[in-house]
């Protein structure tokens, strides 16, 4: 396809504006179609959905860290599981379960793809919308729905579900394994089955948009790193999800009618139940064919929302453009063919062992690649320091610390020594949790005033949000580390009954005091948001002077995005300090960016990235 080859389906009908119509308070905040606010709505619940889960990692950890005193905190949120101030040790595994499943799939998945894949494809690419908006609205309601459906699962009277995120059979398969067991999984699986429904309509959307919608000259060597990733994570999502679909589809079937896909040779309290043939690995291999494409499902929109934030506030283009696109594209085909590495000890033959071992290791190359290509565009550049700026740099310190670990988990010989320690929660936290969370948060600070109409968040409210964040984030996780090697167990309600632990206890306070100041900072960023959205001050059109062509847009939101003809594109996404032929001064003199839609100067070469 030339640069200049036009990829719409249907110029004319992206030449009507659309936005002509009049929308009630329903159609446009409640069930729009318009992707702009369908990202608010993703946003939104998303943050409150992350108040949630960060709220339930500040209980349990209070309990570990002091985990013979009460708490006024537990009675008041915990209800019967906190009588007296004493949390239940029932309700700490639930806690960890749905602390778990909120902040992947409902904070990292949906609250980060679903806001920035639906505001930034139609506005980066040149087109009105999405290419279903009645599609997108559907995806999103049912995400909410979802939602909806996991917070009542707290409320049931046995309680919510309690095998780990990972809801590993017996526990899931047998209603009256435990008290978490019971109608509190049954939601669970309910409310996971809707979500990977709305994953996978607005992943088709996401990939048929970018094939087909991309305005005239938009070649695909053209696009944004952001599009990229969010495409090249669409298609992971297509591939991998519907295998946990049919995972939690097998789960409910032996709950609720009798099969054996995952039961063998069960007693319970003496009785034999009459489950044979089924094996709880199958269900292992089959979450995990998902769970692993999943870290990069949260991780790579991440990654290009930190590829144009750099670019941008570095004054330079991106380094290794084409090398940053194959990296996505070799981590997307490698993530399918690593998920053993979560089952070295789950009986594994050895050898196959050692081929996830080999395989695992393989996918640090393209990691590594875009680390050096982060670095390398930072060096030598006229950095802005502003808020996204430094959460982008976070960004990759996270990245890198918590993939070193990865290397080390990657190998099963080592793996089995620290499997199912804090070493692993450490690890997971970091290269995933974190990583994603500062790449969110970079991507919030940064299309700020796009998403709310001009409107710019508090700078020096931003600077205090990030550096205690940064610092607390590390305070906890980093320490964890060490009491992993030590041997310390996960999701231990209490360990205080083996004194070989007793010497961890104090770094259990101090990650805990951590979690504290970092979990207390975020009540800045919450006030800076919602304020901002009001009463922040006016920014320019172009705010960041980026080249991309969501800047080209009015500050006031209109369905269709622009008012006129959508630009063409004449240029790559990262025209930044170029200089004119005889290198005496900027293409454009004075300004050190060339917008995607300015086309070829007579004093310039285009690019060959």
């Amino acid at each position: 396809m030339s640069a200049h080859a036009q990829v719409h389906a249907v110029e004319d009908h992206n030449d009507d504006h659309g936005h002509h119509h009049k929308q009630t308070f329903v159609t446009k905040y409640i069930f729009s179609t318009d992707h702009k606010m369908i990202s608010k709505q993703y946003m939104i619940t998303g943050i409150f959905m992350g108040v949630v889960g960060i709220l339930m990692s500040l209980f349990f950890r209070l309990q570990l860290a002091w985990p013979d005193h009460k708490f006024t905190i537990f009675e008041i949120f915990l209800g019967k599981w906190g009588t007296d101030g004493v949390m239940d040790p029932s309700v700490y595994l639930a806690l960890v379960t749905i602390h778990g499943t909120i902040m992947v799939f409902f904070v990292l998945t949906a609250g980060l793809s679903g806001t920035f894949s639906n505001l930034l494809i139609p506005l980066q690419i040149g087109a009105r919308d999405m290419a279903s908006g009645f599609l997108n609205m559907v995806s999103y309601w049912l995400f909410f729905i979802s939602s909806f459906i996991m917070m009542c699962s707290l409320f049931v009277e046995a309680g919510p579900a309690s095998a780990g995120w990972t809801i590993y059979p017996p526990l899931s398969a047998l209603p009256q394994a435990i008290p978490g067991s019971g109608a509190g999984m049954t939601l669970w699986l309910i409310s996971l089955a809707i979500f990977i429904a709305s994953s996978l309509l607005g992943s088709l959307n996401f990939i048929v948009t970018v094939i087909n919608l991309r305005t005239k000259g938009m070649s695909m060597t053209r696009l944004p790193l952001t599009i990229w990733a969010f495409f090249i994570t669409a298609m992971i999502g297509v591939v991998s999800f519907p295998v946990l679909f049919s995972a939690a589809l097998m789960l409910i079937m032996d709950r609720s009618f009798g099969t054996s896909f995952f039961l063998s040779d069960i007693y319970i309290a003496g009785e034999v139940l009459h489950h044979q043939g089924g094996s709880p690995v199958l269900f292992e291999h089959l979450f995990w064919f998902l769970g692993h494409p999943e870290v990069y499902i949260v991780i790579l929109p991440a990654m290009g929302i930190v590829s144009e934030v750099m670019a941008t506030n570095s004054r330079k283009p991106i380094f290794g453009y084409r090398a940053m696109v194959a990296s996505l594209l070799a981590i997307a085909f490698l993530s399918t063919i690593v998920w053993g590495h979560h089952m070295f000890i789950s009986g594994m033959n050895p050898f196959l062992g050692s081929v996830f071992t080999f395989t695992t290791l393989l996918i640090a190359i393209p990691s590594a690649v875009k680390s050096f290509n982060w670095i390398t565009t930072l060096w030598r550049g006229k950095l802005q320091m502003n808020v996204a700026m430094l959460w982008s740099i976070a960004f990759v310190s996270t990245f890198i610390t918590g993939g070193l670990t990865g290397i080390i988990m990657g190998d099963s010989a080592l793996d089995i020594n620290i499997h199912d320690t804090y070493f692993i929660v450490a690890h997971f936290h970091l290269v995933m949790g974190i990583s994603a969370a500062y790449g969110f948060l970079a991507g919030v600070y940064h299309w700020f005033p796009k998403m709310f109409e001009g409107r710019m968040m508090n700078k020096k409210l931003g600077y205090i949000h990030f550096w205690v964040t940064a610092i607390g984030a590390y305070g906890i996780f980093f320490p964890m580390h060490f009491v992993g090697l030590a041997g310390l167990p996960r999701r231990y309600y209490s360990n205080t009954s083996f004194p070989y632990f007793d010497d961890l206890a104090d770094i259990n306070v101090v990650m805990t005091i951590f979690a504290i100041i970092t979990i207390a900072v975020q009540v800045v960023f919450l006030y800076n948001f919602i304020y901002s959205m009001f009463y922040g001050k006016m920014g320019s059109k172009n705010p960041w002077n980026a080249t991309t062509l969501e800047w080209t847009t009015e500050l006031k939101h209109i369905h269709g995005n622009w008012d006129g003809p959508i630009p063409h594109v004449y240029r790559w996404s990262y025209d930044y300090s170029k200089l004119n032929k005889d290198e005496s001064d900027y293409v454009i003199p004075g300004q050190d960016f060339i917008p995607q839609n300015v086309p070829l100067q007579d004093n310039e070469d285009e690019l060959d990235h």
